[in-house]
C-alpha cells in the first residue's frame, strides 16, 4: 500500500515527519530544562530572602515580645511585597505562624511537614512541599537569639503553579517557532520534490526502476552494439554486444568515448555531438555500421547514442539477395541471347540457308553442353554453381568470353565456409575482372576452381590491363582503386578480409599473355592452412 503513494507525498511526510519528532523532542527537553532552572532560581531566591528575614534583629527581637505577632506580620508583609514571594510565613519552634498572608491563619500550626531541619538541625535549605496556599517550593532558614538558640523559622515560598505559568508562557513561543519551521519544511518539501520529478522527468521511483529494468533486458537482447555518453565524452552506457564489437572483455572497463580507440578513418565520427545515419566504419579492425543521434535535455546538448551494427549479418542478408539476383540475372540474359540467336535461326531458315542454321545449332548446342558438363557435373556446390551461372549470363550480356576451364573439379564446400563467405570472394573477383575487360580489345575471363589436397583454389584470370606497377601492396586497402571515380576499392578489401576469416591467403600477378590472375587459397579445415 505503501508503494503506491507518490514519491511528493513520501518527501513531504518524511520532511514534516523529522521536523515534528525534532521540535518535541527540542520541546520537551527545553521544558524539562527550563523547569529545572527556574524552580532552582525560585529555591535560591526564596532561600536568600528567608536567611535575610531571619537575621533581621526586628524578626530577633520579635520572639522576647509578648505578642510577637503584632511585630513579625508588618516586616513579613513588607518583605512578600518588595520580594514578590507569594507567601512568607514566620513561625516558632513548634511550628506555630506568627506571621502569614492569610491573618485568620496566624496562631495555626504551619503545614507541609519540612521545618524539622530548621528547628531541630538549624539547616538553611530549599523544600518543595504542599502547604496552606497549595503546592509551592520555598527556602527555610532558622531564627536564632543572641545566644545562637533556635527560637523560629522563616519560610519564603513560591507557588509550584506559578513556575509552570511561565514555563508554559515560554513554551507558547516555542510552539509558534516550531510551526514555523514546520510550515517552511512543508515549502522545502514541496519545491524539493518538485526538482526531483522534474530531474526524473515526472516519473515516480517505481516506474524508474521498472523503466531501469526494461532498459537492462532490451539492451542485453539486442545484437547491436550501443554506447552512450554524456557532453564530455564520458561513457554512461555500454551493452555487452558493444563490448563484443569493441573487442572487450567483461572485466575490461573503459570511461571514454576516445578509449574505443578506433582507426582515425572513424575517430571522425565518434564524438558526443555526432548526428550519423548509417555511416560505415572500421572499429576493432571490423566493418560496422554506425549511427548517431545526439541526446538534448532542456534544448541543451547532453550526449549522444551511439549503435553499431556488424556489417557481416547485413552482408549475409545482400549476399543471399544477390545469390538470388545471379539467377535472375543469369536467365535474363540468356533469354535475351537467346532470343536474338532465335531471330537469326527464323532468318536462316527463311532464306533457306539451312546449313548455317544446323551449323548454328550445332555450336551452340556444343557450348551449352560444354558449360552445363563442366558446371553441374564437375562443380558441385550449389553455392559456386548459382555465381557462375549469374556471372555467365552477365558476361554474355556485356559480350564477353566466360571460361570455366575443363581441368575445374569442385565438391560441396566444407561447412565452416559460409554462403556469404563464398558469395564475397567469388563475385567480388569476377566481378572486378569484367569490369577490367569492359573496354579491352580482348574481352576474356577464366575461372578455375579445384579442392584436390588440403586447400581448396579458386583463380579467377582476365585478358585486361593487369596489375600497376606502383603500390601492388595497395591492392586490398580499403578505398584504394586504380579507377579515377569516386566510392570504389572496396571489392579487393572485402575479399581479403573473407579469405582472412577463413584462414587462407591470396595471390596476385600479371600472366604472360596480359591481364592479371588472383589466386585464393582456403584450408579444407579450420584453424589455418597446414
Amino acid at each position: 500500500m505503501f508503494s503506491n503513494v507518490s514519491m511528493q507525498t513520501k518527501i513531504l511526510g518524511l520532511v514534516t515527519g523529522l521536523i515534528l519528532l525534532v521540535s518535541l523532542l527540542l520541546t520537551v527537553f527545553y521544558a524539562v530544562m527550563e523547569y529545572q532552572r527556574i524552580e532552582q532560581e525560585t529555591g535560591e531566591k526564596g532561600l536568600r530572602m528567608a536567611q535575610v528575614v531571619a537575621k533581621m534583629p526586628s524578626v530577633r527581637n520579635a520572639f522576647d515580645d509578648a505578642n510577637p505577632e503584632v511585630i513579625l506580620q508588618p516586616i513579613a508583609t513588607e518583605v512578600r511585597i518588595l520580594s514578590g514571594a507569594e507567601y512568607v510565613v514566620i513561625g516558632n519552634t513548634e511550628s506555630i505562624r506568627y506571621a502569614h498572608p492569610d491573618p485568620d491563619k496566624i496562631g495555626k500550626k504551619m503545614v507541609g511537614g519540612d521545618n524539622d531541619r530548621a528547628l531541630v538541625g538549624g539547616e538553611s535549605y530549599i523544600s518543595e512541599a504542599v502547604g496552606s496556599l497549595g503546592p509551592a517550593v520555598r527556602g527555610k532558614a532558622p531564627i536564632l537569639d543572641y545566644d545562637d538558640r533556635i527560637v523560629g523559622v522563616v519560610s519564603v515560598g513560591y507557588m509550584v503553579e506559578d513556575t509552570r505559568s511561565i514555563i508554559r508562557e515560554r513554551l507558547g513561543k516555542i510552539i509558534a517557532l516550531a510551526l514555523l519551521i514546520i510550515v517552511i519544511g512543508m515549502i522545502g518539501g514541496i519545491r524539493l520534490a518538485d526538482s526531483i520529478r522534474k530531474d526524473t522527468m515526472g516519473l515516480e521511483p517505481a516506474e524508474i526502476a521498472s523503466l531501469y529494468t526494461e532498459r537492462t533486458a532490451i539492451l542485453s537482447s539486442v545484437h547491436e552494439g550501443i554506447i552512450a555518453v554524456d557532453k564530455a565524452g564520458e561513457i554512461t552506457m555500454l551493452n555487452d554486444s558493444a563490448r563484443r564489437l569493441l573487442g572487450l572483455s567483461e572485466k575490461q572497463d573503459i570511461h571514454r568515448l576516445d578509449e574505443v580507440n578506433p582507426n582515425p578513418d572513424a575517430r571522425r565520427f565518434l564524438r558526443p555531438d555526432a548526428r550519423l545515419a548509417n555511416e560505415e566504419a572500421v572499429i576493432n579492425d571490423r566493418h560496422v555500421i554506425v549511427n548517431a543521434l545526439p541526446v538534448e535535455r532542456d534544448g541543451q546538448p547532453a550526449g549522444a547514442v551511439f549503435s553499431f551494427r556488424d556489417k557481416t549479418e547485413l552482408k549475409e542478408l545482400v549476399d543471399t539477395l544477390s545469390e538470388v539476383r545471379e539467377y535472375s540475372e543469369y536467365l535474363r540474359a540468356q533469354t535475351h541471347e537467346y532470343t536474338n540467336k532465335l531471330y537469326v535461326l527464323s532468318g536462316l531458315m527463311q532464306l533457306g540457308k539451312y546449313n548455317e542454321a544446323i551449323e548454328l545449332i550445332s555450336d551452340e548446342l556444343d557450348t551449352a553442353r560444354s558449360q552445363n558438363r563442366i558446371l553441374f557435373t564437375q562443380i558441385q556446390d550449389p553455392t559456386v554453381q548459382a555465381i557462375l551461372m549469374g556471372k555467365i549470363g552477365k558476361a554474355s550480356e556485356n559480350k564477353i568470353r566466360f571460361t570455366i576451364d575443363d581441368n575445374s573439379g569442385l565438391g560441396p564446400l566444407p561447412g565452416h565456409i559460409g554462403i556469404a563467405q563464398i558469395v564475397t570472394i567469388l563475385g567480388n573477383l569476377l566481378d572486378n575482372a569484367m569490369e577490367e575487360v569492359r573496354d579491352a580489345d580482348r574481352k576474356e575471363v577464366t575461372f578455375f576452381a579445384t579442392d584436390i589436397g588440403r586447400e581448396i583454389l579458386f583463380e579467377v584470370a582476365d585478358s585486361g590491363g593487369g596489375l600497376p606497377e606502383k603500390n601492388p601492396d595497395r591492392l586490398y586497402e580499403q578505398g584504394f582503386s586504380t579507377k579515377a571515380a569516386d566510392g570504389r576499392g572496396y571489392g579487393l578489401s572485402l575479399v581479403r578480409g573473407a579469405v582472412d576469416e577463413l584462414g587462407g591467403y591470396i595471390e596476385a600477378h600479371n600472366s604472360q599473355e596480359g591481364g592479371a590472375v588472383f589466386t585464393v587459397f582456403i584450408p579444407k579445415q579450420t584453424g589455418g592452412v597446414g
